[in-house]
């Protein structure tokens, strides 16, 4: 890892929170590891995000539907899915200070610190154990070599159901998104008029009891989910070119849709130790994060398994009849998934730029937090206050918008700068017709626009201020 990208990282930290981007969460109380809590810009950005995921994946598309599912499902369903006996992490445990950690993790950093890259996906505790005895891996924390035995723990958080305790029974937060499509599946195909081959997308929360520490936001305790089931008949669709398809519309979301640098991406395929075993194919869209390149998308070929499992454990008929051939059989599936705040987070580290002294976020306009902010030239002039706030109020009404009157002009530009804002809108003397101040009576109702990247400014009358805005943002 280059020093400068671990400089980037801080500076991001820094800017999340001095911005209102991202707080530490439980802060006052001396923090929670791996909870975050998104402030007024940051839960702008990753609702924009959504939004535009939602967009482009479910509402543009003709053989899409959308969920919401429950987050507490009945138990079974983890049962099903496989996550009450496989969702499951390698710890250790530092006997000095008690800092646990995955052991995978401790493993790959260790070799990463020595420019080696070595993957132990797949290894039984014991192999854990005897890399970490070989290599003498100290703790990242105290620094001391004194690990106890590695052991495995479920990721899933338990919770209960029930008023009283005798009568209560033992229950999950959902540790992915999924499973609520699977187990609607037949209420979806018998409510809407979809036909194969179609696909579910739902966003929400769900929850991974994570020891590892650090990165941010990149792994947390609660994350934000967008994933969508795409069903389809094998006998009809070639898989591996439905699969292609997905690549492609992911990678083009990415580059285009969120703004990022295509040579900051790459593909990787899982190898057999990785890859599920009910899985083909099961491929990852990385980011280079300051710490190496890391799984920000995953897209995954699941067969018919999920179906299935549901089927067996349930008892319900979760299969599809072919309403042309009347042919009955279970569908196969494609799975692209991803967490929102990895993209929040991809999406701040790629457009941070810095210009002299001058911080800027160059986000897409269509995913700034505030799509302008609106300022009088002057707090103290009554005449200004008043015209900035009935524009700020009537651009309020199509977007999100900022008002600032504090400290010098420079200064809340500089401010809008760092959040990422793409216009600021300037109320000055010529606005008001204001010839004692300097205006110019030909520039009455004109207001000073200024483009965020480039600093430049343009005089626009305030009747085509919603008509300019909405070019530039959702051209």
């Amino acid at each position: 890892m280059e020093h400068k990208d671990i400089g980037l990282m801080e500076k991001i930290v820094s800017l999340a929170k001095r911005r209102g981007f991202v707080f530490p969460g439980s802060e006052i109380y001396g923090g929670l590891a791996n909870s975050y809590e998104y402030g007024p810009a940051g839960v702008e950005l990753k609702k924009n995000i959504q939004d535009e995921w939602w967009r482009v994946f479910v509402r543009e598309r003709p053989d899409m539907v959308g969920l919401d599912s429950s987050i507490i499902l009945h138990p079974k369903v983890w049962e099903a899915s496989g996550h009450v006996a496989g969702l499951v992490d390698a710890m250790a445990e530092c006997r000095h200070c008690h800092t646990r950690t995955r052991a995978d993790h401790l493993i790959e950093n260790h070799f990463e610190a020595k420019g080696e890259k070595v993957s132990v996906e797949g290894k039984s505790e014991k192999e854990l154990d005897e890399v970490i005895v070989q290599e003498k891996i100290a703790c990242p924390t105290c620094g001391k070599f004194d690990w106890t035995p590695v052991r495995k723990f479920n990721l899933l958080f338990e919770t209960h159901v029930g008023i009283v305790p005798e009568a209560q029974s033992k229950v999950y937060l959902r540790g992915e998104t999924a499973q609520g499509i699977f187990v609607n599946f037949k209420n979806i195909t018998d409510s809407t008029r979809v036909r194969l081959p179609f696909g579910v997308g739902q966003l929400g929360k769900s929850f991974r009891n994570e020891i590892t520490k650090g990165n941010f936001i990149f792994r947390t305790l609660e994350f934000e989910q967008a994933e969508i089931e795409y069903f389809f008949d094998p006998e009809e669709t070639d898989w591996k070119a439905l699969y292609e398809q997905w690549k492609s519309a992911m990678w083009k979301f990415a580059t285009e849709n969120l703004g990022v640098r295509a040579e900051m991406l790459r593909w990787r395929e899982h190898g057999d130790e990785e890859r599920s075993f009910y899985s083909k194919r099961t491929e990852d869209l990385e980011y280079r994060f300051p710490f190496g390149f890391k799984e920000l998308w995953g897209l995954a070929y699941r067969t018919d398994y999920d179906l299935t499992q549901h089927m067996k454990f349930s008892g319900a008929d979760l299969s599809y009849t072919d309403p042309a051939s009347g042919r009955k059989f279970i569908p196969h599936v494609i799975e692209p998934a991803v967490g929102v705040n990895r993209l929040m987070a991809m999406v701040m580290l790629d457009v941070y730029a810095e210009d002299g002294d001058r911080v800027l976020l160059k986000l897409p306009p269509r995913l700034a937090p505030y799509k302008a902010a609106v300022f009088p030239l002057l707090a103290n002039k009554p005449a200004l206050v008043e015209k900035a706030r009935a524009v700020h109020d009537e651009l309020r009404k199509r977007f999100t918008v900022a008002w600032d009157d504090r400290g010098n002009i420079g200064k809340r530009y500089y401010a809008q700068d760092e959040i990422g804002t793409p216009f600021c809108i300037t109320v000055d003397f010529e606005t008001v017709g204001d010839e004692k101040g300097g205006g110019d009576p030909a520039h009455k109702d004109t207001v000073t626009v200024r483009h965020r990247d480039t600093g430049t400014q343009e005089r626009i009358h305030i009747g085509k201020l919603q008509e300019f805005l909405h070019g530039k943002i959702y051209h």
